[in-house]
């Protein structure tokens, strides 16, 4: 939608440009206003978060991974790991990098950092900062700087 109001203030602001025309270009003026304001309006909608547990409930049900995770947050915080690590498996598996990450904390905690190193490897290959950072050389899951990502 953002896409089609930036290519119509473009149009309209070229054209007005090009014919001399101060209507055209204040309509293009008012098509880039109405379209940096679709696009922050639908940043801000993505990073929403969820009203409460039945909100978040819902979402997880209709398999929105950050819903799933954020129960997950939430089951671990409750000391449930097993529920916790079922829906960070079902996350992943819709391909949430974040989950891939906050599984390797998981099983960091219970099992230590050797246990965890698959799950921030495939966290970190799929892109994610923090993960990426424990594979430099020397770092924790690279002391030896022969496994670089």
């Amino acid at each position: 939608m953002a896409l089609l109001l930036f290519l119509a203030a473009a149009g309209f602001s070229i054209t007005g440009l090009i014919t001399d025309n101060q209507t055209m270009v204040w309509v293009g003026w008012a098509f880039w206003a109405v379209a940096l304001l679709a696009t922050v309006l639908g940043w801000l909608r993505r990073r929403q978060k969820f009203g409460s547990i039945e909100e978040a409930q819902a979402a997880a049900d209709a398999g929105d991974p950050r819903a799933l995770r954020t129960l997950a947050l939430l089951a671990k915080i409750d000391g449930d790991t097993d529920k916790a690590e079922r829906l960070l498996l079902t996350a992943i598996d819709a391909g949430d990098v974040e989950s891939m990450w906050e599984m390797g904390r998981l099983i960091e905690d219970r099992d230590g950092l050797a246990a965890c190193e698959p799950w921030f490897r495939m966290a970190a290959e799929n892109g994610h900062f923090f993960a990426k950072r424990l594979f430099r050389r020397g770092a924790a899951l690279n002391l030896d700087g022969t496994t670089p990502l």
